[in-house]
């Protein structure tokens, strides 16, 4: 049974810097081939900011292509990623969300198709 914990949210000024974690337990990382982040600001719907597809690839959203970083550290199966020069329109909640194969991974940063989520850490940038 995969869990996934997500920290390192927090308040920041613009064009600030955060690092995001996504701790996974229950699965080996080899397992965990399709992998991302997501955020929601308030009365917005979810969109996807970032998939990796077994470290090999990554899709990032338009929106934070230059400015965010993701990376999978195997040894202790952690999903980071690191958010720089922050806008106040990255403010929201950022969930983590992986899947057991890597189909389709590039297209999951729209469909958003992962059976696996988080519940979620806070950035506000103001």
């Amino acid at each position: 049974h995969v869990q996934l914990v997500e920290s390192g949210g927090g308040s920041v000024r613009p064009g600030g810097s955060l690092s995001l974690h996504c701790a996974a337990s229950g699965a080996m990382p080899s397992s965990l081939q399709c992998m991302g982040w997501f955020r929601q600001a308030p009365g917005q719907e979810r969109e996807g900011v970032v998939v990796t597809d077994r470290g090999l690839s990554q899709n990032y959203a338009d929106s934070v292509k230059g400015r965010y970083t993701i990376s999978h550290d195997r040894a202790t199966n952690t999903l980071n990623l690191t958010l720089y020069a922050l806008k106040p329109e990255d403010t929201g909640m950022y969930y983590c969300a992986a899947a057991d194969n890597y189909w389709d991974c590039e297209a999951r940063l729209q469909t958003a198709n992962f059976p696996t989520w988080g519940r979620g850490t806070q950035v506000t940038v103001s």
